[in-house]
């Protein structure tokens, strides 16, 4: 089963931004981040907690896209209200949307254009400013163009590390945006100045069309590895067990 797709390499990196989080409260919104959060859970991180979208931990993996699978198993009862018992202590990993993304991981997902008079109106700031200073977050970002990854956000919905810093430690104790996953590519901040990072590049893609693609200029090094291709046992799961339907494969614009 060595044949795959844009999207299942995009899941598997997206799982491998949850590797390490043991028992942490995983949150992953948008199709690719829920199929990703699962691989970790049914393979190298079992141990990582996931809700049923509603006010119960399930100890067992659902499929995305209305496909039937197994009825779920409740091993805790988890209110909304317990929810920021965790993220306030840094017990959360979320992977949000991006509409703007800047150099050192300042994210849009609240308007185009000036804030008080924008030209679109998106979702509004949401939980991004919690999100951002009280536990890891990281990214996912469907269309890599110069128009996502921005040299200045419109506005901040979620803070980068720029202004994590200029804040203080109130802002910096838990502050960690772990990865960003694009359909060219998965990125990190592990720079001096905490500049976004080409971490790896996915199959089929080029250093140089990840570059003209962003509207800033990227830290790259010498060497850029491959993103991790799939397994053929992580290949089965996700098309038995997570992604019957191929749901994923809609969501990436390679």
């Amino acid at each position: 089963m060595s044949d795959f797709t844009r999207a299942e390499v995009c899941a598997v990196a997206i799982a491998e931004t949850f590797r390490g989080d043991g028992e942490m409260l995983i949150s992953p919104i948008g199709t690719l981040p829920m199929i990703g959060a699962r691989l970790a859970k049914l393979t190298f991180e079992p141990d990582i907690l996931m809700t049923d979208g509603v006010a119960s931990l399930v100890a067992n993996v659902q499929p995305v896209g209305g496909a039937k699978g197994p009825d779920p198993i409740v091993e805790s009862w988890m209110p909304y209200r317990s929810i920021f018992d965790l993220l306030w202590s840094g017990r959360r990993h979320v992977m949000m949307g991006a509409t703007q993304i800047d150099r050192y991981g300042n994210q849009n997902i609240a308007c185009i254009g000036p804030f008080e008079k924008p030209k679109a109106q998106l979702l509004g700031m949401r939980g991004a400013p919690g999100n951002t200073i009280n536990h890891p977050t990281s990214y996912w970002v469907p269309n890599h163009t110069t128009k996502t990854f921005v040299e200045k956000v419109d506005v901040v919905s979620g803070i980068g590390y720029d202004r994590a810093a200029a804040l203080g430690p109130i802002a910096s104790r838990f502050h960690e945006i772990r990865r960003v996953v694009s359909n060219l590519g998965v990125f990190d901040f592990e720079t001096p100045d905490h500049r976004m990072r080409l971490r790896s590049i996915h199959p089929g893609v080029s250093v140089e069309e990840v570059a003209q693609s962003t509207g800033f200029e990227l830290a790259v090094p010498a060497d850029v590895a491959p993103t991790r291709a799939p397994t053929d046992e992580e290949l089965r799961i996700l098309r038995e067990m997570i992604d019957p339907n191929g749901t994923g494969n809609k969501e990436v614009t390679a």
